[in-house]
């Protein structure tokens, strides 16, 4: 008889992550985290004290994926590189886009990096509150745009080539978007995601400003 390893939090959060990303967050429930690991759902509240503390406990398993910046960064090189990884953790487990910013009881990875990336927006110069406009600005543009990237008619990487053909837009009654099919993705390899970095500039463009304008 093989022996089940010793249940700890760590591995009843991590067999809720399987759940969720097989069949979502409604798919999450003490009984099917307890199905994964092969042990009735009354275990585990030996670990978490219910469903709602194991929600909480899997948004600071996202946190603490994303990688933090450190104060010693420099503040549009630091973002760059955090917004990247949250794309890519978010892109990972779609289902966390929805529950990242509603819990209530924020866990230390949470409370960490959001520290951390406001911590090295106020050494590199930024006032508390541009901080918190940057913050959200920058936020609202990674989820906006995995949102975005995840409901595509077409999978994240592949080109939009197959789909536009089928679309054929008429020029006459849609001149622009016959005009943007044509010159940038007929016959070439558009990618939506490759957008992400030139709207991201854009972003932090704004806020490169913003804070010149607040030093001088």
């Amino acid at each position: 008889m093989v022996e089940r390893p010793a249940l700890n939090r760590e591995c009843v959060v991590e067999a809720a992550i399987a759940v969720a990303d097989r069949g979502g967050l409604t798919g999450v429930s003490m009984r099917s985290v307890g199905r994964e690991l092969g042990v009735e759902a009354m275990s585990l509240y030996h670990h978490v004290s219910g469903k709602e503390a194991l929600l909480d406990a899997m948004v600071d398993w996202i946190f603490a994926r994303i990688e933090p910046p450190s104060a010693g960064q420099p503040w549009r090189q630091a973002m760059e590189a955090r917004c990247a990884s949250a794309r890519a953790v978010l892109a990972r487990h779609p289902w966390a886009l929805g529950l990242m910013e509603s819990r209530s009881s924020p866990g230390p990875a949470l409370l960490h990096h959001h520290d951390a990336v406001l911590g090295c927006l106020r050494a590199n110069g930024f006032p508390v509150r541009l901080a918190a406009h940057a913050y959200s600005a920058l936020d609202s543009y990674v989820y906006g745009f995995v949102l975005t990237e995840l409901h595509l008619p077409f999978a994240p990487g592949e080109g939009a080539e197959e789909f536009t053909a089928e679309l054929a837009p008429p020029p006459d009654v849609y001149p622009h978007l016959a005009e943007f099919v044509a010159e940038l993705v007929a016959g070439r390899e558009y990618a939506y995601g490759d957008e992400f970095p030139y709207g991201l500039a854009l972003v932090l463009d704004q806020l490169e400003q913003r804070l010149a304008d607040q030093v001088s």
